[in-house]
């Protein structure tokens, strides 16, 4: 699979930079870490993503005002393909324009999210035009030949009505937006494959599926040419041919998009969740436990060589297991895929999944339906009867400031997070010049153990500001410093002191500082409980750990 993974590194690499200018957002790729640029600097997205039906004046005020009792900069919002077309070739943009202007009048980017063909493998926000006419729009048919209420991707009728109406939304999003950047991404379609089959067996499909798998699909996938996609495939000949399918036409489709407004563009992705370890399978069921061909982990190879267009595939996650979240992490965060989590659930677990995506380098995090919760406006300490801080609040406070400079460290790869795993209460953050010691949980009194939190909520961000000066803040977390091991081998006489330690904030790109911590603040470690508001910025420098000539003469 060599030659997948260097033709996908060409694709991020070259794709962007010869179809965009450098003024509009984009994606930057620098020694293995990515980020959003977003008015010529790096661009952290904390997101929310709104309910389905929230893209209408009657309820997006509500959005707004959830995304900024969060500390959100981004809302991610639907564009429906069926109320922007409602007839063939007349376009209705005024949703569109209401979101941008109100995203401006709170100073909040945009996701545009395009419900097209699309919508949780299914076809439900396709135009009534559409939906009413199977003859011309084919739908889908299972080997037993029922309808379904999912367009073919083998239809090219159905791949240029989609192009046509992306192609238009990216125009209209260019005309009214190119000077000011209010919409930084577009997710293309929503969670796609097909749900009630494995592929499309119409008779047109069919015969796809009979004859060769196209030469430079073959070539980009490492396998000889002219070989049907069962002798290519195997017994994963149905869930690929359906995955290419997905994949080309939602490649055409952001391609036609690109070529009018070259903005980032992403799948969101309902990944393949692991059977129960007691069922008697190896594998979920594609196409009823997940939308088959979509960008699931199997189909990650399949859509990077068939969809070059897409720039990021991400995944949607909704789980309370942390094991599988790092495996999803380490999944999708590849070296031709940068990290980015569009979904993910509220609840007590929002935190450290959030710290752990940014310790891997993601580019942005975003929980669903903001606009449907009440705890999603309320500070933690005003939500009851709740163990562990369920919204982003308080995470999001930390980080959202307009000078990007958490999203540079990020990019710079100086950024590091430890999270609280269950009995995993002390963890080390290697840095070259000095380890940072997390210890989750309070209270921490002289000499014990950290005791850890009672639902693994403990958290912290380091990120290294120069040799020996840490940025550093938390969540129900101490973190202290000490000398690598490497560096004590070679010099053993050495310890680590605090020069200063220094609460505040980043206004405008440049580091305020409210006070300066010591005594209790600093004796045992920086200690950050639930709730925290505070970035400590600490500078620490080394000095002989004993008096070598006092030393010698005592001896």
């Amino acid at each position: 699979m060599k030659s997948v993974y260097a033709l996908a590194l060409c694709i991020l690499a070259v794709y962007p930079a010869s179809a965009q200018s450098n003024d509009i957002p984009h994606l930057h790729k620098k020694d293995g870490h990515f980020a959003l640029i977003v008015d010529g600097k790096p661009f952290l997205v904390l997101g929310g993503q709104i309910n389905n039906s929230s893209a209408w004046p009657a309820t997006l005020p509500g959005a707004w005002s959830a995304a900024e009792a969060m500390h959100a900069n981004t809302v991610e919002a639907p564009v429906y393909w069926e109320q922007m077309e409602p007839t063939k070739g007349t376009f209705d943009f005024s949703n569109v324009d209401m979101m941008v202007t109100q995203a401006r009048q709170h100073q909040l980017h945009l996701v545009l999210l395009w419900f097209g063909t699309w919508k949780n493998g299914q076809n439900h926000y396709v135009p009534e035009w559409i939906k009413s006419d199977p003859k011309t729009y084919p739908r889908e048919e299972t080997a037993y030949g029922k309808l379904l209420d999912v367009m073919s991707p083998n239809s090219p009728a159905n791949l240029e009505a989609d192009k046509t109406a992306f192609a238009a939304l990216l125009r209209h999003v260019k005309s009214i937006d190119a000077a000011q950047h209010t919409v930084i991404m577009i997710q293309v379609e929503n969670e796609s494959g097909s749900v009630g089959s494995i592929r499309d067996f119409s008779p047109a499909a069919q015969k796809q599926f009979d004859a060769s798998v196209p030469a430079d699909f073959a070539r980009a996938l490492h396998q000889p040419s002219g070989g049907t996609w069962t002798k290519t495939f195997g017994p994963d000949a149905d869930e690929s041919f359906a995955a290419y399918s997905t994949a080309h036409y939602i490649g055409e489709v952001a391609a036609a998009g690109k070529a009018e407004y070259p903005l980032p563009m992403y799948c969101n992705v309902w990944f393949a969740y692991p059977v129960h370890a007691l069922e008697n399978r190896d594998r979920p069921s594609a196409g009823q436990e997940y939308p088959s061909g979509g960008p699931q982990q199997a189909n990650i190879p399949i859509w990077k060589a068939a969809a070059p267009a897409i720039d990021i595939l991400a995944p949607d996650f909704y789980s309370d297991d942390f094991s599988l979240f790092r495996t999803i992490v380490a999944t999708y965060g590849r070296a031709d895929n940068p990290l980015f989590i569009p979904e993910s659930q509220f609840g007590p677990n929002f935190g450290r999944y959030f710290f752990y995506a940014l310790g891997k380098g993601a580019i942005g995090f975003s929980p669903f339906g903001i606009d449907r919760s009440a705890q999603a406006t309320q500070p933690a300490d005003q939500v009851p009867n709740v163990a562990a801080p369920p919204t982003p609040v308080e995470n999001y406070a930390l980080f959202n400031a307009p000078g990007g400079e958490i999203a540079q460290l990020n990019l710079d790869g100086k950024l590091l997070t430890a999270v609280e795993d269950k009995g995993v209460v002390r963890q080390f953050i290697h840095f070259a010049t000095a380890d940072a010691v997390a210890s989750f949980g309070f209270p921490q009194s002289d000499g014990t153990f950290p005791p850890g939190t009672p639902t693994q909520h403990g958290r912290t961000m380091v990120a290294q500001l120069g040799p020996l000066e840490f940025l550093v803040s938390g969540f129900d977390v101490s973190v202290s410093f000490t000398l690598p091991a490497a560096v004590l081998q070679q010099t053993p006489n050495l310890q680590l002191e605090i020069l200063r330690a220094e609460e505040g904030k980043y206004i405008e790109g440049v580091w305020q500082t409210t006070r300066i911590l010591n005594g209790d603040q600093t004796d045992r470690g920086l200690n950050f409980r639930g709730g925290n508001t505070s970035l400590v910025r600490i500078r620490l420098h080394t000095l002989p750990l004993y008096d070598e000539a006092l030393h010698r003469n005592a001896e």
